[in-house]
C-alpha cells in the first residue's frame, strides 16, 4: 500500500472514532460492537466475522452502512464540528492569555475550566 493510502486510512479511522464518540449511543449494540472492533481495536474483517459467525462481506456491509449512518448524524446535528470549533477557540484563548495576560491567574483558571469542561 502507498503512503497516501495509509494516510487516508488513518484519517478515516480517526474520523470514525470521533464520530463514534459523539453518536455511538445512537447505534444498535451490534453496530457499536462492529465499529469498536474494526476502528478502535483494529481487528480485521475476518477476525470480526469469525467472532460473530458471519461472512466477511456481512461485516464489511455493516461497517460501511454504520459509517455512513454516523456521517449522516453529523451532517444533521453537527456535534463534532461544533465541539471541534469550541475546542480550537479554547486553545487559541489559552495561548493568547498566556502571552498577553501571563499574570492574570483568574483568567488562567477560567480558561482551564473551559478546557476541562470541553474534555468531558
Amino acid at each position: 500500500m502507498t503512503e497516501a493510502h495509509d494516510d487516508a486510512e488513518l484519517i478515516k479511522t480517526l474520523r470514525m472514532n470521533e464520530l463514534f464518540d459523539f453518536y455511538g449511543d445512537l447505534l444498535t449494540a451490534k453496530q457499536r460492537r462492529y465499529i469498536e472492533l474494526y476502528y478502535a481495536d483494529d481487528l480485521s474483517l475476518g477476525e470480526i466475522a469469525e467472532e460473530f459467525s458471519v461472512s466477511r462481506q456481512a461485516v464489511y456491509d455493516n461497517i460501511r452502512r454504520t459509517g455512513k449512518l454516523l456521517e449522516e448524524y453529523e451532517a444533521k446535528l453537527h456535534l463534532l464540528a461544533q465541539y471541534t470549533g469550541l475546542d480550537d477557540a479554547a486553545t487559541a484563548l489559552q495561548q493568547y492569555a498566556v502571552v498577553h495576560y501571563p499574570t492574570d491567574t483568574q483568567l488562567q483558571t477560567l480558561v482551564t475550566a473551559l478546557q476541562q469542561h470541553l474534555a468531558r
